[in-house]
């Protein structure tokens, strides 16, 4: 546990020319797992890093956990370099898995109370009933796992990882495989966590959560971190819109006045205009409609999401070996 009177430092992790080099082996040549990676993530965050699969995510959550050994780079998960402090690094830090991995006969109750002991909390200081009220499982805190829905058990994992007290959470795909209303539940818990002054880090493939949850986001790829930014600023790399005008009688063909926007006609006669904002305002589009004697009777806007620029700087990094590691 981390003493709560030191000040937190401005970082929560920071990772500095992080690579792992996997041996080669008869069933497969050298892999370059993660390439000189840098990442900071600022104390009091909700991170998301993103990438496909084999892009480097479990090599790097597992440095982080002291389960996978670095072949060069420096590492520090709340100050502590994990090198030097391997301990008290991973004191700092609580790691969800993605594998809902559990004995079915423990219940919360004591599945908390047994990791609180491996991490060698006195039993006086356990915080059991807290952190089960903080993810809400209060109610089956003396229940079998084995009794638990999907979402429960996601949850009972979150708390296992609280169970120290670590200043700093990892949730590795935390709602893979749940539906959306346990996936909304389990957000709204990582919110609470966060604001409770956890610094969460998360990797996920679901681009919604990621930019309905956080407020940082990182981008790996291919072994190396393409991006590591606010989310606002991400988003507005990008700033292509899409109108889809509907005229209050369908077009067959568009008006000659309209086609500098390179527009495009639907079956059902809508036009659909893409344009960046910086260049054209909508009051242009609208105002050649008006010359045009087209009567407008529905607008549609589409904003360029998440996925559209993680697709975009994917697509552009360069080739390199799966990670074997995920």
């Amino acid at each position: 546990m981390t003493d709560p009177n030191c000040k937190p430092p401005k970082l929560a992790v920071e990772i500095h020319g992080l690579t792992k080099i996997y041996a080669s082996s008869k069933k497969r040549p050298t892999v370059t797992a993660l390439a000189g990676v840098n990442l900071c993530v600022p104390t009091g965050s909700l991170f998301a890093l993103l990438g496909p699969n084999g892009a480097g995510k479990s090599t790097l959550i597992n440095t982080l956990g002291g389960l996978t050994t670095k072949s060069g780079g420096s590492v520090k998960i709340w100050g502590i370099d994990i090198d030097k402090y391997p301990r008290n690094a991973r004191s700092a830090i609580g790691i969800v898995p993605q594998e809902l991995n559990m004995d079915a006969f423990f219940t919360p109750r004591e599945y908390l109370n047994m990791q609180a002991g491996l991490y060698g909390v006195p039993p006086a200081d356990t915080k059991t009933d807290e952190i089960l009220a903080r993810v809400g499982l209060s109610s089956v805190a003396d229940s079998y796992a084995r009794t638990l829905s999907g979402g429960m058990r996601r949850r009972l994992l979150i708390a296992k990882a609280m169970v120290h007290d670590p200043p700093v959470l990892v949730l590795d795909e935390p709602t893979a495989g749940v539906d959306i209303e346990l996936r909304e539940q389990l957000w709204e818990n990582i919110r609470i966590l966060n604001r409770g002054g956890v610094t969460v880090l998360i990797t996920t493939h679901y681009l919604e959560e990621a930019e309905k949850l956080c407020d940082r986001i990182a981008i790996i790829h291919n072994g190396e971190l393409i991006t590591s930014e606010r989310k606002e600023t991400l988003l507005s790399r990008i700033d292509e819109k899409t109108l889809i005008i509907t005229t209050d009688h369908p077009l067959v063909a568009v008006p000659p006045n309209l086609l500098q926007f390179s527009p495009l006609l639907t079956q059902k006669g809508a036009i659909v205009i893409n344009y960046r904002k910086g260049i054209i305002k909508v009051n242009q589009i609208l105002e050649e409609f008006r010359k045009a004697q087209l009567a407008i009777v529905d607008i549609k806007s589409e904003e360029t999401n998440l996925g559209d620029i993680f697709l975009q700087l994917t697509k552009t990094s360069p080739h390199r070996k799966k990670d074997p590691a995920e």
